[in-house]
């Protein structure tokens, strides 16, 4: 790709992932990036995505990130909104950028759009459509399945290079720690801190600890999608999928959590909550053959980043809660 200078807009820009572009931003100079939030745009209504562009305009490309998402109870609770918002905005993204001639696209998935059966483990893209995704989650994940399905579509009629990634569960500082709505990680951080300061509550994990994820640090993936997005050139397959190389079970995930949190109380572990979908295990073969050459964050210190974060920022006041 060419190395001029190129204007992108992040959709989602205070979020997670976006949050953590401006973090490794400085080691792609020849990118500038315009973040926008729904503060600035509500991207379910096109007259806003175009005034948005049109402020900033020249836009070289676009990173969207934007999407109506939470943790497994959300997803049980609102699979209306979770299906009609998210295929609205994504819907606008990609029509918009193709009447405004932007070339460059990529969008964000996720795993948990896979079928709840795969043939087989660990899931390969070419399994995206074959079964239905787990009932906790199908309005998201059949509305971010037409986003795959739509980049391919600009990509075959108009030759625009729309593509997704798909990163497995991410975390890190600048999470969403909403309890109710929050992926797991960043749920489990927050209820460990309010057991932490009343000295008799117990740490309660909604599920029994089995299912297994594959975690990924917020800025390990921010490096990878930029670099995707400068270098990625096999475009008749618009799909990588962006996992780390392990895999562990949410009691890991309790057991650093409470360490880093230095909680000495109680966990239990509530078996008449759902656990979700109990595996889904990507297959690493797309991350590796990009030879990104990046080392990965351990969980152990990126649960220990993301905790000492929220604890700042939930003592001052400015956490997402």
């Amino acid at each position: 790709m060419d190395y001029k200078k190129q204007r992108i807009l992040v959709t989602g820009g205070t979020g997670l992932v976006g949050t953590a572009i401006k973090n490794v931003a400085t080691f792609f100079p020849n990118m500038e990036f315009i973040y926008i939030s729904s503060k600035n745009a509500d991207l379910r209504y096109e007259k806003e995505i175009r005034a948005i562009i049109n402020v900033n305009f020249p836009i070289h490309g676009i990173i969207h990130l934007a999407a109506n998402v939470g943790g497994l109870y959300k997803n049980m609770e609102q699979p209306v909104q979770m299906l009609e918002d998210n295929l609205i905005m994504n819907t606008n993204i990609l029509k918009i950028a193709h009447e405004m001639n932007i070339q460059n696209v990529l969008c964000f998935l996720s795993t948990c759009i896979f079928p709840d059966s795969p043939p087989q483990f660990p899931i390969t893209t070419d399994m995206l459509h074959y079964g239905p995704p787990h009932p906790s989650n199908e309005g998201y994940a059949y509305a971010k399945r037409m986003l795959e399905v739509q980049c391919r579509a600009y990509q075959k009629q108009y030759n625009r290079r729309y593509f997704c990634v798909v990163p497995t569960n991410i975390y890190g500082p600048g999470d969403n720690y909403n309890i109710q709505n929050a992926h797991v990680i960043p749920a489990l951080i927050h209820k460990c801190y309010i057991a932490n300061k009343k000295n008799d509550e117990p740490f309660i994990i909604y599920g029994d600890g089995t299912a297994r994820r594959q975690f990924i640090y917020s800025d390990d993936i921010a490096m990878i999608t930029l670099w995707a997005f400068n270098e990625y050139i096999n475009i008749e397959k618009p799909l990588i999928m962006c996992p780390p190389n392990s895999e562990v079970c949410i009691i890991d995930i309790v057991q650093n959590i409470a360490r880093a949190m230095n909680f000495r109380g109680k966990v239990i572990y509530d078996n008449s909550k759902s656990n979700g979908q109990q595996k889904k295990t990507a297959d690493t073969t797309d991350i590796e053959n990009l030879d990104l050459n990046i080392p990965w964050t351990s969980l152990e210190l990126g649960i220990t980043k993301a905790v000492e974060s929220f604890i700042y920022d939930y003592e001052s006041n400015t956490a997402r809660v």
